[in-house]
């Protein structure tokens, strides 16, 4: 096994094509309880975007290797690390602000934090689903509390979080009315929403109020959609929202129907991922892929997940952004890639 990994490490915070650097470092070692995990695909989330530009400088300490999710292969294991054993495949999401990211060829974490790679997902799509499924579960099943039969209003379906949470919910039994662009309808409703609204065509709260009340709303945009949420809510309904949002909220009509408010930033965990894990083996959730590229690529992958130009005429893909780390997953000659029919991966 080498003794060093390549990394994509962040030497400046500020625009993507200024700010990483490819290193060579010594590879990491597994301590007590701790395992290896040759890392074979990674993503690029919002929280990455924001690191990169300073938004959370006092965490980060240049230069620094950053990311979250992981997929890959176990390669070692530390003293008390009885899970699993070399050759494993498993997928985690990584502390966040807590030790070396995951841009990295090889990246070592606690074992209690490290699951079983459903083998329904190639490894791509594992470690585009890793985070943005955690955030989901974590928000609607832990702190929202959802039950079979309850509506819930998820803002922002069509992105990454917002994906995962349509069909964690669809599969738990709930009701779930979301709120996409026009032209995201058709993929949300076939993740399971019953009802899209367009949220850039006004006001959102009559035509949910038109339904009936909503139990749970989950926030992936803040500001006034955040703002306005308690608007739809039954007594006692649950707002969970994971946008740092420093904008007053509107607390009298929060107070009006007893609601209950959460901010979440996600936390790691094994069982989240089983869950998740097991709801991807039933068919009830899938990843959804809009573009794979090497981890050499990373500043043009950053600069995809802003909006910018993917080259050839394309515009952001909608979906996660993949990192494919070793030859194994790593399309050729560093263009953006399509995966085969029914895999929930597309170039755009």
């Amino acid at each position: 096994m080498p003794t060093s990994m390549r990394v994509m490490e962040l030497v400046r915070f500020g625009a993507a094509e200024a700010a990483f650097a490819a290193r060579e470092l010594p590879r990491s070692t597994p301590g007590p309880g701790q395992v290896l995990v040759r890392v074979l695909a990674t993503s690029v989330n919002p929280l990455d975007l924001q690191t990169r530009r300073g938004d959370y400088r006092d965490q980060v300490t240049l230069p620094a290797v950053i990311g979250n999710d992981v997929s890959g292969v176990v390669a070692g294991t530390g003293p008390g690390a009885d899970d699993f054993r070399p050759g494993d495949e498993v997928w985690y999401l990584a502390p966040i602000f807590a030790g070396p990211g995951t841009y990295a060829e090889f990246h070592v974490v606690d074992q209690a934090l490290v699951a079983r790679k459903p083998a329904r997902l190639s490894h791509v799509e594992a470690a585009g689903l890793a985070l943005v499924g955690a955030t989901a579960w974590e928000a609607l099943v832990e702190r929202a509390g959802i039950r079979a039969g309850e509506r819930v209003l998820v803002h922002g379906g069509a992105g990454g979080v917002g994906s995962a949470a349509i069909q964690v919910a669809g599969a738990l039994g709930a009701e779930v009315v979301t709120t996409a662009r026009a032209r995201d309808h058709e993929f949300v409703t076939g993740l399971g929403a019953g009802l899209a609204i367009d949220f850039s065509a006004g006001d959102y709260v009559p035509r949910v109020r038109a339904l009936g009340r909503v139990d749970v709303v989950l926030d992936t945009v803040g500001g006034d959609t955040l703002a306005r949420s308690p608007e739809v809510l039954t007594d006692r309904g649950r707002v969970v929202s994971i946008v740092d949002t420093p904008e007053p909220q509107n607390l009298l009509a929060a107070w009006g129907v007893n609601a209950t408010y959460h901010f979440l930033f996600v936390s790691p965990g094994r069982a989240k991922l089983t869950a998740l894990g097991q709801l991807v083996d039933r068919g009830e959730l899938r990843p959804d892929i809009g573009a794979v590229l090497p981890l050499a690529d990373i500043a043009r992958a950053h600069t995809l997940l802003e909006g910018g130009s993917a080259g050839e005429g394309r515009g952001r893909p909608r979906g996660k952004i993949a990192l494919a780390v070793h030859p194994l997953d790593e399309p050729s000659g560093g263009q953006l890639s399509c995966g085969t029919a029914g895999s929930g991966v597309r170039a755009g």
